[in-house]
Formats: structure tokens, C-alpha cells, sequence
């Protein structure tokens, strides 16, 4: 009954066992190279997985930067022509009366892209350090940046639309400008950075060091 007892309080990864991420077979040994179903290559763990989580990390911060400061909306109204960054595209749909929208932009590019460098690195540096932190904190704060990420885009969506929907010539008119390329680049490569992250290493720091 002990040894039952100790057996239930083992993770996949010490009992030797690692699934095919493709096909979901599962395996005895964490050292298998290949599939016996789908021939894929099984891995107990990402190789790597913290190295490129940084590295996209660090390319979606740097991307990031020039996303605030370039303007990611040029509006063109009878000769004169206006560029918005996303801190002043907020500010003027504030002062115009449209809360909700500036509140929605604001949120969107500015708390959720900040909140996500913040999550991710935290997350790195908690598995890189070992920091005290338990196995469902660290798998909590992984979901609400998977959660969180797939509203970063909505800056990029509006724009599109904008720039789609009012064309009206000579009179007014709406071009993306280049800031909001960065914004697009920043956001997929701290998607890439979240999906990096190997979250299966969560369980292995709290059992490793028991």
C-alpha cells in the first residue's frame, strides 16, 4: 500500500513515461527517439524550451518599442494629415466622448501586451532560479497569458477595419502606418514565447526538489 502511495505522487516524468505530442502514444521510456505509432520524435521535455522563450521574448519586447512610438494610424481629412500612436489614438477617442472604445484600446494594447512580458518572464525566471512558488501558481499564471493573448490583437483588427471602411477619397481617409506592424510582430512573438515556455516543467521543480 506504501509503495501504491509513493507511486501516485510520482509525475510521468519520473516514472519514465513520456508521450508522443502528435498521436498522444505513450511510452515507457523518456528515452525513446521515435514514435512507435507515428514515427514522430518523443521528447519527455522541450529541448530548449527556456532558451527560446527568451529569445522570442526578448524580439517581442524589442518590437514592442517601436509599436508605441510610431504612429499606427494615419488619418487624412480635406489636404491635412494626422498620425496616432496608440497612447494619443486613446487619448483622442477619450476626449471625443468614445470611452469605451479608448478604454478597449487601452486595455487591449497596452495592459494585456504588458501583462504578458510581465507573466512569461516571471515564469522563466521562477524555473530558472527555482524560485518558491508552487506548481499551480506557475500553471495558473500560464493560462491567464495564454487566455489574455488572443485579445492582443484587436488594436490591429480596428485599424484594419478603419482603414478598409473609410475611404472616401480627397474628403477622409484611413492608412495603417508602420507602427502597427510592430505592434502585430510583438504580439505573435510573445504568443510564440507563451507556446515556447514547456509547461509540463511546472511539476518537475516542486518534485525535483523534495
Amino acid at each position: 500500500m506504501a509503495a501504491s502511495d509513493h507511486t501516485l505522487g510520482l509525475s510521468a516524468h519520473q516514472a519514465g513515461l513520456a508521450p508522443c505530442e502528435y498521436c498522444g502514444a505513450l511510452h515507457r521510456s523518456l528515452h525513446t527517439t521515435a514514435c512507435r505509432k507515428c514515427g514522430a520524435a518523443v521528447e519527455g521535455r522541450k529541448r530548449f524550451s527556456l532558451q527560446r522563450t527568451w529569445a522570442f521574448w526578448l524580439m517581442g519586447l524589442v518590437a514592442y518599442v517601436p509599436a508605441n512610438l510610431l504612429p499606427i494610424m494615419i488619418t487624412s481629412t480635406l489636404g491635412s494629415t494626422s498620425e496616432d500612436t496608440i497612447m494619443s489614438g486613446v487619448i483622442a477617442l477619450a476626449q471625443s466622448g468614445s470611452w469605451f472604445v479608448a478604454a478597449v484600446i487601452f486595455i487591449a494594447s497596452i495592459c494585456i501586451p504588458v501583462t504578458k512580458f510581465v507573466f512569461i518572464a516571471g515564469l522563466a525566471l521562477s524555473l530558472h532560479f527555482q524560485w518558491d512558488m508552487s506548481e499551480h501558481t506557475r500553471h495558473l499564471l500560464h493560462k491567464i497569458t495564454e487566455l489574455i493573448g488572443r485579445w492582443s490583437m484587436i488594436d490591429v483588427f480596428v485599424v484594419a477595419i478603419l482603414a478598409a471602411l473609410i475611404q472616401l477619397g480627397a474628403i477622409l481617409s484611413v492608412e495603417p502606418g508602420l507602427g502597427i506592424n510592430a505592434f502585430a510582430l510583438s504580439v505573435v512573438f510573445t504568443m510564440l514565447s507563451a507556446t515556447s515556455l514547456d509547461a509540463r516543467m511546472f511539476w518537475d521543480t516542486s518534485s525535483d526538489g523534495s
